[in-house]
């Protein structure tokens, strides 16, 4: 029997605050080359393909903070049959291992989902108000899409990341929301 070794795996958006695997440990990283956007119609999870909702994926170019996870070698099999099937379900990402940096400069190699820019699913080349619009009328499987955004720049600012241009959607979201109430 061969035993694996232990991998790490780089989440940017949801992942990082519902991984559903165990881990050995984690570490905030840095990945460059790449930034989290919000690019990915959501047909599934946080919308329907009547009425798609919007997530995250990784769009090439910049840099992005997020969390490295270390998965134990007689795990690997399994989370990676589960990321998988969570990420993959209508092969928008394509998975790839990239180079991740932790704080004390140790790079790690991980394994991460990067977005396909040429699905028809793709959105990274909607207007910020579009990709507004998608926020606040995606629900699906896991809730609203703007739940997903409000949970993950919660989470993001938890971890001390900045990322002003999910902030500046998730307040222009927030903002039409409350018109609707008024």
């Amino acid at each position: 029997m061969t035993v694996k070794k232990d991998i790490w795996v780089f989440a940017y958006g949801s992942l990082m605050w519902r991984p559903g695997f165990d881990y050995l440990e984690s570490r905030k990283v840095t990945l460059e080359g790449y930034h989290r956007d919000l690019c990915i119609l959501s047909y599934v999870f946080r919308g329907r393909p009547q009425v798609p909702g919007l997530v995250l994926g990784l769009n090439p170019g910049g840099t992005c903070l997020g969390v490295a996870f270390r998965v134990a070698g007689a795990q690997v099999t399994d989370v990676m049959d589960y990321l998988y099937e969570r990420e993959m379900i209508h092969e928008v990402y394509e998975p790839k291992w990239v180079k991740a940096m932790d704080e004390t400069g140790e790079v790690l190699e991980t394994y991460t989902f990067v977005s396909i820019a040429d699905h028809p699913q793709y959105a990274g080349h909607f207007e910020p108000d579009t990709k507004v619009d998608h926020v606040l009328q995606g629900v699906g499987q896991m809730g609203r899409s703007l739940e997903y955004l409000e949970n993950t720049c919660r989470h993001i600012r938890a971890l001390g990341i900045v990322d002003e241009g999910l902030e500046s959607i998730l307040r222009a979201a927030q903002a039409k929301e409350m018109q609707k109430t008024d």
